[in-house]
């Protein structure tokens, strides 16, 4: 079996998010989850941020997120970071192959930014392609790194974050914990 060579430390940002359950004790067990990554450290972990569910049209209704955001410095490749996040997820209740999308979720890790890469693969695409728009993502994300740059559209996610605000009107709490 071949390995993957040892790599320098990259900077990855992930999104972290619960609708089921004890969402805070979810959250912090992934966060526990990505400390214990080989050749990972998690230099930065954001506020959780209480949001509304972004329903689609004829989908059910949903219960509330917590979401936060996690800064990692891993030596793991952007592949194996990804599959780590996808067995973090599994080992809380989900498992994306038999979930609908968009439907309520244990525990939600998207890998957003990986380094300054821009990856287009099967299962893999980075930086996430709606991070941009999702001020549930940008807000926690916002509170630990807003001068990270999106290597294709080449804005900080501060300056994203206050694009999503200025279109929807209205803005989430900038930091805080559920009721």
């Amino acid at each position: 079996m071949d390995e993957e060579p040892q790599r320098l430390p990259v900077r990855a940002f992930i999104g972290l998010g619960s609708n089921i359950g004890d969402r805070c004790a979810t959250l912090r067990s992934a966060r526990a989850a990505l400390d214990e990554l080989p050749g990972t450290t998690t230099i930065a972990f954001s506020p959780m941020i209480e949001t509304e569910a972004v329903v689609r049209p004829g989908a059910p209704p949903q219960a509330p997120y917590l979401n936060a955001a996690a800064q990692l410095e891993t030596s793991l490749g952007p592949r194996a970071l990804l599959d780590a996040l996808l067995d973090i997820e599994r080992d809380r209740g989900r498992d994306r192959a038999d979930a609908e999308r968009w439907t309520p979720r244990t525990l939600d890790l998207d890998l957003l930014l990986y380094g300054e890469q821009i990856i287009n693969e099967p299962g893999l695409t980075v930086p996430h392609p709606h991070m941009h728009e999702r001020e549930f993502v940008l807000a926690p994300l916002a509170s630990i790194a807003p001068d990270a740059l999106h290597p294709v559209l080449k804005r900080t996610v501060g300056e994203m974050l206050e694009s999503v605000r200025s279109r929807s009107g209205a803005s989430m709490p900038e930091s805080g914990s559920p009721g």
